[in-house]
């Protein structure tokens, strides 16, 4: 039984306990509920955002940066070697 399978086992589990359900009616805590599954989401992107910010002062290329650069230079250098291939054929 794969780890998501066990989940949602328990998971169902749970929501037939009758103390659970009557939880799981009470806004304040699915608002809570809310909250703390968007929790990892809003830190991964404060944190790319920090990265990204901290790059900048720094001086420094993003990961992002990086990527568009090379794509870049491999298509500049396909160029040159077409252009190249073009003078020495005429």
């Amino acid at each position: 039984m794969s780890l998501k399978d066990k989940l949602m086992t328990e998971g169902m589990k749970l929501a037939a306990n009758p103390s659970v359900a009557k939880l799981m009616q009470d806004e304040r805590f699915m608002r809570l509920l809310m909250t703390a599954m968007s929790v990892p989401g809003k830190v991964s992107s404060f944190t790319t955002e920090q990265k990204e910010t901290f790059a900048k002062t720094m001086g420094l290329a993003t990961t992002e940066e990086l990527r568009d650069l090379k794509r870049t230079v491999a298509a500049l250098e396909r160029e040159v070697s077409r252009l190249r291939k073009a003078a020495n054929e005429g």
